[in-house]
């Protein structure tokens, strides 16, 4: 690997910048002392910061030369409201909240990489350094879009990376075109008509529509959708009832759909609407349903996802970039696609073996109690960033 040797030098200070953020979580929208540090941080190297974006976000601006070309790097910095099991020194010291996504060591390498490209400055150009809020679950994506994020700060180009567990330290995965599903929440509410759990026939039992409406659901999947069309519908919660002896008035049943376009999500909500307004009433109830589109695929622009991995084989070989698989995950960088052509890519998190001592006994995945961040790959992702910068920004280019 062809790393900085200035950001291998001071990684030990990063690596502690990135553990005091994993061991004072904040969830989304209230990133504010991890706001306060990376401005803190950012103005110590002097580069001016705008705060208030989206809330907690900021960015940073780095300039050199001239040219009025532009690049964006985008981190994210909330946690996970969830309870750790790890018992190291860096644990959450908040119950209830957790960097179980590695949003602290995303941070981190953007902070490392900022801190070199302010000092060399070995590019012609201008750097957005965007720290962003509420990436789990709170779309501040597109709240700092919202607050005129590429207008004040304009962007050629926005790259965004996300640490893999599975991947091994040095690798990095990245594909053009779909690499994460949208996501999508919904809420049926089936109205019956209660009573004693001894006299059925006098009842109409939401509960027995629930479970038919579940089963229905899933021949989307199997009979509506076309097979080369990815998709999810996962029923994760049905909620009915207070007495083993009463039939309830009514029951709810929730759950997530995931898609990796338009036409499939399209397709999924119009039959659940269908579904959900005629199987009820064949047995005597009424159903509705409530459909939430959340974050949309995350999709790569071709020009920048081969740009992108030819800085990651400049950087470890391209015998150790590999196709970003698509997940059905997803993620709000979503947005910032959706307006500006880029890359989210994937670097390599290794397999657990980081984690020495003072871990749980969980495997150390994403949204895992037992999760962690690998500080190995502090050095190479904030080196990424700056070859990804001095590329972009290359003068004469």
């Amino acid at each position: 690997m062809k790393l900085v040797d200035q950001i291998v030098e001071f990684q030990h200070e990063f690596r502690d910048i990135r553990q005091d953020i994993h061991a004072h979580p904040e969830l989304r929208f209230e990133e504010h002392r991890t706001s306060d540090l990376v401005a803190r941080q950012l103005g110590e190297w002097g580069i001016p910061v705008t705060r208030g974006l989206g809330g907690t976000g900021l960015v940073g601006t780095i300039r050199a030369g001239a040219s009025p070309r532009s690049i964006g790097l985008r981190a994210d910095m909330d946690a996970l409201p969830m309870h750790e099991h790890n018992e190291f020194g860096h644990r959450s010291r908040h119950a209830g909240k957790m960097h179980a996504c590695g949003h602290d060591g995303h941070v981190a390498m953007l902070l490392a990489a900022a801190r070199h490209l302010a000092h060399v400055r070995n590019f012609d150009g201008t750097v957005q350094l965007i720290f962003q809020p509420a990436e789990e679950g709170g779309a501040g994506a597109q709240r700092m879009i919202d607050d005129g994020l590429f207008e004040r700060f304009p962007c050629d180009a926005v790259f965004a990376m996300h640490n893999w567990p599975g991947l091994k330290v040095g690798q990095f995965a990245v594909s053009p075109g779909a690499v994460m599903a949208g996501s999508s929440e919904f809420t049926i509410t089936i109205t019956g008509k209660g009573g004693h759990a001894a006299m059925p026939s006098s009842c109409v039992d939401p509960v027995l529509v629930a479970t038919h409406l579940v089963q229905a659901l899933q021949s989307i999947i199997t009979r509506d959708k076309r097979p080369q069309d990815t998709a999810v519908i996962s029923v994760t919660q049905i909620h009915a009832g207070e007495a083993n002896n009463v039939i309830p008035n009514s029951a709810t049943i929730s759950g997530t759909v995931r898609t990796f376009s338009a036409r499939a999500l399209d397709l999924i909500e119009s039959r659940m609407r269908a579904i959900v307004a005629q199987l009820p009433p064949a047995f005597g109830a009424a159903g509705s349903l409530h459909f939430e589109r959340q974050y949309p695929p995350t999709i790569n622009h071709t020009r920048e996802a081969a740009f992108a991995r030819e800085v990651a084989a400049g950087l470890v070989g391209a015998e150790r970039v590999i196709e970003f698989e698509p997940t059905t995950g997803s993620e709000d960088f979503a947005y910032m696609l959706q307006v500006r052509p880029g890359c989210y890519l994937g670097i390599g998190n290794g397999s657990g073996e980081h984690r020495a001592s003072g871990h749980g006994l969980g495997p150390c995945m994403l949204h895992n109690p037992s999760y962690d961040f690998n500080d190995d790959l502090i050095p190479i992702g904030a080196s990424y960033w700056v070859r990804l910068v001095e590329r972009w920004l290359a003068p004469g280019a």
